[in-house]
């Protein structure tokens, strides 16, 4: 695909990490991988942050994406729970700057009205509207849906912003030649 860009969507969480990588021409999407990554119930903190990090530079050695989009966190049920969502957000965005790829974080609320079109759309609607956007992909749990509406909700927003600068300049650019 010339032009593509590959985006890696993440939708983190200490137990279970969905995954999805798209390609972004113009406007065409194309599916190219997603998965869960599950770390071990049993284990400390930083030994499952450790295994989430492990699998997740596999993907991005595997997979090669030139941006990584991670969901927010949300208000979470209790304070040891959005802290260890915390945490296991940290994880993506720390490997992604390592890397020094673009880096977008996105709240549920606004991944949800980018792919569905309503910011309280269910899990249901969400694995729907992926589903209908990239019909090649396999979706295997909630996790990996959310995270291909992540790297979804990239590709929307980078191709807006470059809409956008590319009106900026074209306005620039003729203000300036009228001067």
């Amino acid at each position: 695909m010339s032009g593509a860009f590959r985006l890696l969507g993440i939708d983190p969480g200490l137990r279970r990490t969905g995954w999805g990588v798209v390609e972004a021409a113009g406007s065409r999407l194309t599916h190219v991988a997603n998965g869960t990554i599950a770390s071990n119930d049993k284990a400390s903190v930083p030994v499952r942050l450790a295994e989430i990090e492990a699998a997740l530079e596999t993907i991005m050695k595997e997979f090669m994406p030139q941006a990584v989009a991670v969901e927010t966190a949300f208000v979470a049920k209790d304070a040891v729970a959005a802290l260890k969502l915390g945490q296991a957000r940290a994880v993506p965005l720390l490997i992604a700057a390592r890397a020094g790829l673009e880096i977008g974080e996105y709240a549920p609320n606004q991944i949800k009205k980018t792919v569905t079109g309503a910011g309280h759309a269910d899990k249901h609607q969400i694995r729907t509207m992926v589903g209908i956007l990239l019909p090649k992909a396999v979706i295997d749990s909630e996790h990996s849906a959310d995270a291909l509406a992540t790297a979804i909700c990239h590709a929307q927003m980078r191709g807006a912003k470059a809409r956008i600068d590319a009106a900026l300049l074209k306005a620039t650019t003729s203000t300036r030649a009228r001067a």
